[in-house]
């Protein structure tokens, strides 16, 4: 069991790292775009040092942190017993389709990341600052799941996840009126 605990505290300290570097990186995405906007020379400068700053984080981070997570999780569930008796539980699957949906938004965020490296602006800031929520909900979703295991009642999850989505949308539109007002 102890080698199990050690598994477990890797996979955990990895995907903290993870969504640091997820919470982060679309965080410079706003600020790359912001600087796409402004005049020369101060655009190239800012520019290029979010360009440096993203690369770091995307590579030196976020990658490898997605990467080990992912590792140390495979084996939590496929090479210890604790592990393989999960992987009966409906909660654990329900949880996997959760880290499905994170891996979608990792791949996600590696176009925009590239897209960006090259100079291609295909989304707003405020798209980005509305898409910088979508890690926040699988954070929820996925540590409410693990530490209600099958205590969960799905309908009551589904419905908090929903307006916690809600709530986000809210604080994001009141955000905005703020910066706008400021801005004036």
């Amino acid at each position: 069991m102890e080698y199990y605990n050690y598994l477990k505290s890797l996979h955990l300290i990895f995907v903290i790292t993870w969504f640091a570097g997820l919470f982060y990186i679309v965080r410079l995405f706003v600020y790359q775009i912001e600087a796409a906007q402004k005049p020369s020379p101060e655009k190239e400068i800012l520019q290029k040092q979010y360009k440096i700053m993203t690369y770091r984080l995307w590579y030196i981070i976020t990658w490898p942190s997605a990467v080990l997570a992912s590792i140390f999780a495979f084996w939590m569930l496929f090479f210890t017993d604790l592990g393989r008796a999960w992987l009966q539980m409906p909660w654990m699957h329900v949880k996997l389709g959760f880290v499905f949906v994170l891996y979608l938004y990792h791949a996600k965020c590696h176009q925009i990341f590239k897209q960006l490296q090259n100079d291609e602006e295909k989304y707003s800031t405020n798209f980005m600052r509305l898409w910088n929520e979508g890690a926040t909900i699988i954070l929820f979703a996925v540590v409410f799941l693990v530490i209600l295991k099958n205590a969960v009642n799905w309908i009551y999850g589904v419905i908090g996840i929903f307006l916690f989505s809600i709530l986000i949308m809210l604080g994001f539109k009141f955000y905005k009126r703020i910066r706008e007002r400021n801005q004036s």
